[in-house]
Order: structure tokens, then C-alpha cells, then sequence
């Protein structure tokens, strides 16, 4: 049978975002070690490199751990075929004459869209988006503001 409603957020996700709902929270819900898994080597060149741009951040957050592989996988690989869908259309335009005469859409273009809306998928589900990041409250409470003026005040003072 299907489920009905929302899919339920884990409970890391709702730890972090301070349990706005305040329901009790799933003691008995898995968890995993948060460590990130490795870059599979049949990646694109183009989503590993975007793996290595994200997953220590993820992991430090304690986001991504080694069971996350595929969805994170599957986030890096769209984003690197966007990007080329992207970068084909930048190049060679978004329209083209059809035989017929016509002016009709590349199919880069519906290609860009349809992995864009995979990426935001994924996206929200990794905490990578402006909305998704404000529900988010880390445990090491990473404030560079403060730091900044931490470091200034050190500095002021011993000199």
C-alpha cells in the first residue's frame, strides 16, 4: 500500500532543524556512522568533481554518511549532466531551425530542466539550498562572524 502525506524527515534532519513540530522524535530510527562514503570511480568526470567540492562539508555536518553513496551519487551525476546541457545551449543557442523551416527548442534545453529539477530533489534532501540550510542548526554552531571577531579581539590584545 501507498503511503499517504509528507515522507517523513529523519530524525538527524529534525534534530538539526531543532524539532520545530516538537513531536517525539524516533529513538529507534538507524545511525549510520557519519562518514562519507566514497566517490564511485563510474561517476563523470564533472560529478566528481563536484563530489569532492561538497562531500567533506556534508560530512562534517554529519549530512552525509557512507549509506547516502547512491543519493549523492545520483545528485553529482545530474549535476554534471545539467552542467553539460547548460554549457551546450551557451554554445550553440537554445533554438534551432528545423528541417521543415520551423524554429524549434534543442532537446538541451528540456534535458537542463528535467536534471535541474533532479539536482533540487536532492538538493533539499541534502540541506544544499538557501531554504533548506535555514531549518538546519549544526552541533558545532559554526558561526564565522563570531570567529572573525574572535580572532580580531585576540589579535587587538596581544599587540
Amino acid at each position: 500500500m501507498a503511503q499517504r502525506g509528507r515522507k517523513p524527515k529523519p530524525t538527524t534532519v529534525k534534530m538539526l532543524e531543532g524539532n520545530p513540530g516538537k513531536r517525539n522524535l524516533n529513538t529507534s530510527e538507524p545511525k549510520p556512522e557519519k562518514k562519507a562514503p566514497r566517490c564511485p570511480g563510474w561517476l563523470e568526470d564533472e560529478a566528481k568533481k563536484e563530489w569532492r567540492r561538497l562531500v567533506k562539508q556534508l560530512e562534517q555536518l554529519g549530512i552525509l554518511t557512507e549509506i547516502d553513496m547512491a543519493a549523492f551519487a545520483g545528485y553529482c551525476q545530474a549535476y554534471a549532466r545539467w552542467k553539460e546541457a547548460e554549457e551546450y545551449i551557451s554554445e550553440h543557442g537554445a533554438v534551432m531551425k528545423a528541417p521543415s523551416g520551423y524554429c524549434q527548442q534543442v532537446p538541451q534545453v528540456s534535458i537542463a530542466q528535467t536534471y535541474l529539477k533532479i539536482m533540487n530533489r536532492f538538493c533539499e534532501q541534502f540541506g544544499l539550498t538557501p531554504s533548506a540550510r535555514t531549518r538546519i542548526v549544526t552541533e558545532n554552531g559554526d558561526n564565522k562572524e563570531s570567529d572573525a571577531m574572535e580572532l580580531l579581539l585576540v589579535k587587538g590584545g596581544s599587540g
